[in-house]
């Protein structure tokens, strides 16, 4: 089986351990990883902000980079959601190339929803002392319905126990280019959801997407949260949890 490791243009400048993670989950799962180095990004920022024709362009850069893969998976739901959900309206006038859509469409998934229902992974590779909490990001739970696959893989890490906030599936904010667009909304809801995180008094909230990563350790460490940390659920999976 091999496997195109979407790496995510954030991930490849912000976190690269993400990537590093999800690729050893990958492997430790039996498949064949490549990496296409040409890769950047999915689009998502230019088609949520008007610019179809970059949006599209950079669309048809990855079903050409991509195609010869039996799977695409992306530690993102954000990412996988643009692929699976946009790029088939975003390349609607485009009917040579629906084929190879329809190909893409089909094969991408985003990390956790592959590694549970797909390779059906039994057994992760890391460890975690203490309790964390789990924030459902928006495009991958309601444009993917990730819900229950990274709880399932969080249930497999030795030493590590889960305990939900009141309102995990709210929003923390972030909404990409909303985050800048409407600074003072997009702070007042990540306060909420930061107020939701400390409640829980876990050691670590855990989630899928680096962008919301970011907005919620920016907000948690500007209102004076030093002890929380942010992780990727790639990196606990993986072990490579450390700040």
């Amino acid at each position: 089986m091999k496997v195109g490791l979407f790496v995510t243009c954030l991930v490849d400048l912000m976190r690269p351990r993400i990537g590093f993670a999800a690729l050893e989950l990958l492997e430790s799962a039996g498949c064949e990883v490549v990496v296409p180095v040409s890769q950047t990004c999915c689009g998502q920022p230019g088609y949520n902000s008007g610019d179809r024709a970059a949006a599209r362009a950079l669309a048809r850069k990855v079903l050409a980079e991509f195609d010869a893969c039996d799977y695409v998976v992306a530690p993102s739901g954000s990412c996988a959601g643009m692929i699976r959900t946009h790029y088939p309206e975003l390349l609607a006038d485009d009917p040579a190339g629906k084929a190879a859509l329809d190909r893409l469409t089909v094969k991408t998934y985003e990390l956790t929803d592959f590694l549970v229902n797909v390779v059906k992974l039994d057994k992760v590779p890391g460890t975690f002392r203490g309790t964390v909490t789990y924030h459902d990001s928006c495009s991958g739970l309601r444009e993917l319905g990730v819900k229950a696959q990274p709880r399932a893989l969080l249930a497999k890490v030795p030493g590590l126990q889960l305990k939900e906030m009141s309102t995990p599936e709210y929003c923390c904010g972030f909404g990409g280019t909303f985050s800048i667009k409407y600074g003072d909304i997009s702070a007042r809801i990540a306060e909420r959801k930061c107020e939701d995180i400390a409640q829980t008094g876990a050691d670590a909230v855990v989630l899928g997407d680096l962008g919301c990563m970011l907005n919620i350790q920016g907000r948690l460490r500007r209102l004076g949260d030093t002890r929380t940390r942010v992780l990727h659920v790639a990196e606990v999976l993986a072990g490579a949890d450390e700040d």
